[in-house]
């Protein structure tokens, strides 16, 4: 069967935690990438973003894109399924006008994405509302509701959080260095983090303090 050849940009989503229960791994995304790309086209680049606690940190899916859009390109994902049910990406997806293909719903186009997306916050606002109900009925009959202690949960959270911090400078770290090694002053850098769409973890755009700390950091982890 003759396909029509398209280069292609491989995006995957892991979670160092849960990728081996839910047989996601990175190594099975890019087995069926690798796979449905067979005849059909080229893989000219590839990003994996690390998943985190916070659903609009996705720095390596608007790099993908801006990369789709420079290149002509086609976003390529093993699983849409799953993502889809991510609003950020579904959102950002749309917005790009870049064209996509899944490999496990190779016939899903933008009606597609819109019909997931709203199936999702449907079903985003049926928990809410059974959370909602189920918390008010263990209120009547006198549960106690709350966290009997508070210190420990903040200090795990704390460390998650701290996690989170460290995967997604991991992340950005890389780019920053390589535009750094390109002769790239920290003003540079922070103008085409911006110009890419990357955003801090805060999720606000970078300034030049903020790419010199990140670099004195790189220097002094190695």
């Amino acid at each position: 069967m003759f396909y029509m050849s398209y280069p292609h940009i491989a995006y995957y989503r892991v979670s160092t935690d849960r990728q081996g229960k839910s047989g996601l791994g990175l190594d099975a995304q890019r087995a069926a990438v690798a796979v449905y790309l067979a005849g059909r086209g080229e893989k000219i680049a590839e990003f994996t973003e690390i998943e985190s606690g916070k659903h609009n940190d996705r720095p390596q899916l608007a790099t993908a894109l801006a990369l789709c859009r420079k290149q002509k390109a086609r976003l390529i994902i093993a699983k849409l399924d799953r993502l889809a049910r991510n609003v950020y990406f579904i959102s950002g997806l749309m917005e790009s006008g870049v064209d996509f293909v899944a490999v496990d719903m190779p016939e899903a186009n933008r009606l597609t994405l819109h019909i997931l997306a709203a199936v999702a916050e449907h079903e985003r606002e049926m928990i809410s509302q059974r959370t909602k109900a189920a918390l008010e009925q263990a209120k009547a009959r006198g549960t106690q509701l709350g966290n009997p202690r508070p210190a420990a949960s903040l200090a795990r959270g704390r460390r998650v959080k701290e996690g989170h911090l460290v995967a997604y400078r991991d992340q950005v770290r890389p780019l920053i260095q390589e535009l750094h090694g390109q002769g790239c002053g920290q003003r540079a850098i922070a103008r085409e983090l911006n110009r890419r769409g990357l955003l801090t973890v805060r999720g606000k755009q970078w300034a030049a303090a903020q790419v010199g700390n990140l670099l004195k950091n790189g220097e002094r982890d190695q």
